[in-house]
């Protein structure tokens, strides 16, 4: 993009394995982990693979899905068939677009969560047709984990029980663990009946017109406090700087550690099931660190629609910056969908600054070049 009246392109899909997306540096292809889980075989077998079809490092997506990136067009065949054998593959391409579930990660193995969640896995040939971003986020621990992740049929712990709530409704409905997938493929259904070009989330159908009584009523239960790098009683968490995991470490770590698998979040954290308390260099381990609270996309070369370099400033601002920092190539801001205290978006090899605010916000400067933004006072 090299005019200013140009726009970034938006996407109405997201990568996946099948179906990869080109980029700046070859193709990015999605992994969606089962239950948010890879053993650590697959793990260290997806580590292998980044190094040898990839630029090195795996991408932890703010859904909770890993990326490789940089993988040339002649290799995707050949890494969809090593994927296949680490059995991280849908054999259905169909089935893996439908395979947007967001998983609280505390779950343990035959709980609710974990039983839900394989429930829905077993029924997605059911679903109608939805949008590819549609997605799904089962949240049945003791306390919410993923209220202001992306999802849209919600399944969560209610004051009173389980109930299934429509993303952007602020109650849902009450529901058992014998009939709530019933009722999600119905409400899915509701949706697709529904929506409208304009209105392809469900947040916005629910912005636009009533949602049905039925399913309303029953409250949501509470959110838990968000989790930060350090043991927990399933293992260790870690934090991923702008959600990138460096293949080589990654594998030294895992084996070092004895992990029995890998956890993936939505938050740019990982945790290693099992794993003892190991020295991570190439990873957080500090929750106040604050490039846990630092968003930058790949930009420039990596993607085609960025218009500047992201990461390294981000680096450099991320300590000088109070509160939140989001650096994006450009203005559809795919590293951080909500408000940050400080967002920079590249406009022609500079910058413009939004306060309190998204990237395709109104900024409140333009402009603005690196040298300067060295100097400024953010506070």
């Amino acid at each position: 993009m090299s005019a200013l009246t140009d726009k970034p392109v938006v996407q109405g899909w997201c990568p996946g394995a099948h179906r990869p997306m080109m980029s700046g540096d070859g193709l990015v292809v999605r992994v969606r982990p089962r239950l948010a889980r890879l053993s650590a075989q697959q793990a260290l077998g997806l580590c292998e693979l980044a190094d040898r079809f990839g630029n090195g490092t795996i991408d932890l997506t703010n859904r909770a899905n890993l990326q490789l990136r940089g993988v040339k067009e002649a290799d995707h065949q050949p890494l969809l068939t090593e994927l296949s054998d680490l059995n991280l593959l849908d054999a259905e391409p169909g089935i893996e677009i439908r395979r947007n579930i967001l998983v609280t990660p505390l779950y343990r193995a035959g709980d609710l969560t974990a039983r839900l969640t394989q429930h829905l896995i077993d029924r997605l040939a059911e679903l109608p047709s939805l949008p590819a971003k549609f997605g799904f986020a089962i949240d049945t621990g003791p306390e919410r984990m993923l209220a202001g992740d992306s999802a849209d049929i919600r399944v969560e712990t209610g004051e009173n029980g389980l109930i299934l709530r429509a993303d952007g409704a602020e109650t849902g409905r009450t529901v058992s663990e014998s009939d709530v997938i019933d009722r999600l493929i119905e409400l899915a259904k509701w949706f697709s009946d529904t929506y409208t070009p304009e209105t392809r989330r469900m947040a916005r159908v629910i912005s636009a017109q009533d949602l049905p009584l039925e399913w309303q009523g029953s409250p949501p239960g509470p959110i838990s406090t968000p989790l930060q790098p350090g043991a927990c009683d399933l293992g260790t968490l870690l934090g991923a700087t702008f959600g990138q995991l460096p293949a080589g470490p990654l594998s030294k770590l895992i084996e070092s550690s004895g992990a029995s698998a890998l956890r993936v979040t939505p938050w740019r954290l990982i945790l290693l099931e099992g794993g003892a308390d190991t020295p991570a260099p190439a990873f957080v381990t500090d929750g106040t660190d604050p490039l846990m609270t630092t968003d930058a996309c790949p930009g420039t070369p990596f993607c085609p629609q960025a218009q500047v370099e992201t990461r390294e400033i981000a680096r450099v601002l991320a300590a000088r910056v109070p509160g939140s920092l989001h650096v994006s190539g450009c203005a559809k801001g795919c590293a951080r969908m909500i408000p940050a205290d400080v967002t920079l978006v590249g406009c022609n090899g500079r910058f413009d600054l939004v306060k309190q605010g998204r990237a395709g916000d109104e900024p409140c400067q333009r402009g603005l070049t690196e040298e300067k933004l060295m100097t400024m006072d953010f506070t």
